[in-house]
């Protein structure tokens, strides 16, 4: 255990709880997942994962539409961002494009340059 977090690999028939772009990663092209996803990476494409949970790391770089469940944001998007659910920007979120959710939260220091339709 480092900093409080298991780093074990997982043990066969375990499930990983889900899936990571890392900063290293780039990808070009339509993402699709049927599981949560964060991306720490660059992606340029479109991104949807229907019911499940999108994170976008502080340093990640997305030139992509982007759908999900519930989207956060702390990284830099130009896209539109719907969240079927729920979209949150943390301080550190830059998105260029429109979102669209039920539910949105942008906290101080976050920037849109876009549409927000929300309730």
């Amino acid at each position: 255990m480092a900093n409080g977090t298991d780093v074990r690999p997982p043990q066969s028939g375990e499930r990983r709880v889900m899936a990571w772009i890392g900063k290293a990663v780039r990808v070009e092209g339509k993402v699709i997942g049927g599981e949560d996803l964060t991306i720490d990476g660059d992606v340029e494409g479109s991104i949807e994962l229907g019911g499940h949970s999108l994170t976008i790391g502080q340093e990640a770089k997305i030139k992509a539409d982007l759908l999900a469940k519930t989207v956060s944001i702390s990284g830099t998007v130009q896209g539109n961002v719907k969240g079927v659910e729920k979209v949150d920007l943390s301080p550190t979120a830059s998105v260029q494009g429109d979102i669209t959710a039920p539910r949105f939260s942008m906290a101080d220091g976050a920037t849109v340059t876009g549409k927000i339709q929300a309730g």
